[in-house]
C-alpha cells in the first residue's frame, strides 16, 4: 500500500494546491523574501550621515516651530488665521465697538461684520479703512481684502411663497 505524500506535518489536498499557489507566485513575482533586517541594514548602509548622533537637522526643535512647520505644510495658515481673527475681534477694533458687532464669516476675502444698529454700521464703515489696516499688520495670512458691514436684520416681505407685487405692508403694526 502507498501512502498519499505529504508535503508538511498534517499535510491535506487543499494545502497542496495553496502550495502551488504560493509557488506560482513566488515565480512570478520574485523568489526571494527581503527580511526586515536585511532592509534596516541596506537603508543605514546606503546612508550612513543619516545616523550620525549630531549629525545636522538632529537637533531638537521647540513645538512652535514643529506645528508652524505642520500647518505652513498641510495649507492651514490661512484658515487658522481667519478663525484667529474672528476669535479675536475685540481685541482687533476693541471691547466697545465689539460689544456691538460680531464678525459673522470670511469668504472671498470679504469678511462679514453684523451690527446691532444701523447707526453702528455706519460708524464701523467709517473705520473701515483702521481696521482693515491693523487686519493686514496681525492677520496677513487672513486674506482679508475688505469688510462689510450689516446693520440687524429686519423682517422683510419681498421673497417667499406668499409674496406679492406690491407696495408692501403699510399698517402692519398699527
Amino acid at each position: 500500500m502507498t501512502e498519499p505524500r505529504r508535503l508538511g506535518r498534517d499535510a491535506d489536498p487543499a494545502g497542496d494546491l495553496s502550495a502551488a499557489v504560493y509557488l506560482r507566485f513566488k515565480e512570478i513575482f520574485g523568489g526571494e523574501r527581503v527580511s526586515r533586517d536585511r532592509k534596516r541594514r541596506e537603508r543605514s548602509a546606503a546612508s550612513p550621515q543619516d545616523s550620525v548622533p549630531y549629525g545636522v537637522g538632529r537637533d531638537p526643535k521647540g513645538l512652535g516651530s514643529v506645528i508652524d512647520s505642520l500647518t505652513a505644510g498641510l495649507g492651514w495658515n490661512s484658515p487658522l488665521a481667519q478663525h484667529d481673527l474672528l476669535g479675536n475681534w475685540a481685541e482687533l477694533c476693541g471691547e466697545d465697538t465689539a460689544r456691538y458687532s460680531e464678525p459673522v464669516s470670511i469668504s472671498d476675502g470679504v469678511l462679514l461684520v453684523q451690527c446691532q444698529s444701523t447707526a453702528w454700521a455706519t460708524q464701523l464703515r467709517h473705520m473701515r479703512h483702521e481696521i482693515l489696516v491693523r487686519i493686514a499688520e496681525r492677520y496677513p495670512e487672513a486674506g482679508v481684502d475688505t469688510i462689510r458691514f450689516q446693520g440687524p436684520g429686519a423682517p422683510s416681505w419681498k421673497r417667499g411663497p406668499r409674496s406679492i407685487p406690491g407696495r408692501g405692508p403699510r399698517d402692519t403694526y398699527g
